[in-house]
């Protein structure tokens, strides 16, 4: 059955981006904007983040992953090294980070670089979860096919056995990525569809160049 969605509307009126009050560093625009984020209330999780990578097989895939640290040189997520994302990580580090944040009208494109973390940070963000996240990261082969549900519940008993009474450290499969931006585009939404699009790339010396977008 076809289903029609021509008829869906929506008016984009509550803020505007102009280049005048842009900042010279995109991430303190970006950090402005997580920020009204995060204060907002209908925003569950202002730090959820869709990532496309490119796989062996050619084709993007994008997934949500948990946006866990903001740095002045990037964005730091955690992932299991050996699933889907992490060898297409290995294979090609050029990813796109992207947010939408309907609520308030806007959403953030980010083009970057991606390289492991040192594994003194990733032990320092790994022992800081909570127990159920640490042995979730030991009994979870990410991304591999399993039997049932029953297979990972078994496997995730088996760690908690082994684990019980000890401290758990951090599985050497699964750890942090920083990606480093070469371009973040803010975008705004306005009436009539005339939305404020304002893009920044990073040039030779490191200074970003700001410009503005069609719609």
């Amino acid at each position: 059955m076809a289903i029609d969605l021509s008829d869906y509307r929506k008016s984009y009126n509550k803020e505007e981006l102009l280049e005048s009050t842009c900042p010279k560093n995109p991430m303190e625009l970006f950090n402005q904007w997580f920020k009204n984020a995060e204060e907002s209330k209908k925003i569950e999780e202002p730090n959820a983040m869709n990532i496309s990578t490119i796989g062996k097989d050619g084709f993007p895939k994008n997934r949500i992953v948990l946006l866990k640290k903001i740095v002045p040189k990037g964005f730091i997520f955690f992932t299991n090294y050996t699933s889907e994302k992490g060898q297409a990580i290995k294979e090609n580090n050029n990813i796109c980070l992207s947010f939408f944040w309907p609520a308030l009208e806007q959403q953030i494109i980010i083009k970057g670089r991606t390289e492991k973390l040192p594994e003194s940070s990733s032990d320092d963000y790994f022992n800081s979860r909570p127990e159920g996240s640490k042995l979730g990261a030991w009994a979870s082969n990410q991304s591999n096919v399993v039997a049932s549900r029953k297979e990972l519940e078994d496997n995730l008993k088996k760690f908690e056995e082994e684990f019980k009474h000890k401290q758990i450290p951090r599985p050497k499969h699964w750890g942090g990525y920083l990606t480093k931006p070469i371009s973040i585009e803010f975008w705004q939404g306005r009436p009539n569809r005339m939305h404020d699009r304002i893009l920044y790339q990073l040039e030779k010396d490191f200074s970003w160049k700001l410009e503005r977008l069609a719609p």
